[in-house]
């Protein structure tokens, strides 16, 4: 698994991808975000030449116990993958019901949870929609028709 989130927008990307090579991970990179974009990784080192390609990058040494820096000095530890790791949590989660997902299906799954979790308001109106059902004042007045 391999994944992007933007920091302003919390809009994720998560792709199933066969391994997390330099080269697999610099192309999620470049087909996901912007040039100029800032990168907060761990140290793995297919992250290494990522700032080669048009992007900031910053990472935190999670085994040296590091998991947020202050960088700037403002107080706020803003170099972290936290939300990385909590959308990891979810997707774990999210996963857990279907005790054991096939390779063949997970890229689906992925999917459905992706969906959910880039959903920040589920509003009557999306659900009229997912459901094809009627408006309130359109069903109302189909009921009045129907028993008339």
């Amino acid at each position: 698994m391999a994944a992007t989130i933007g920091r302003d927008s919390g809009r994720a990307c998560l792709h199933v991808v066969g391994n997390s090579d330099r080269r697999t991970l610099e192309g999620l990179v470049q087909a996901t975000t912007t040039p100029g974009a800032m990168l907060n990784t761990d140290e793995w080192r297919a992250y290494g030449r990522v700032s080669e390609l048009g992007r900031g990058h910053v990472t935190v040494n999670h085994g040296a116990g590091e998991w947020a820096r202050d960088d700037d000095g403002d107080g706020v530890r803003e170099v972290h993958v936290n939300t990385m790791e909590g959308t990891w949590t979810g997707l774990r989660n999210f996963l857990r019901p279907f005790r054991g997902v096939s390779k063949w299906h997970l890229a689906g799954y992925v999917a459905i949870f992706e969906w959910a979790n880039n959903l920040k308001r589920v509003t009557d109106d999306f659900m009229r929609r997912l459901l094809r059902s009627p408006r309130s004042t359109e069903l109302e007045s189909w009921v009045v028709s129907y028993a008339d």
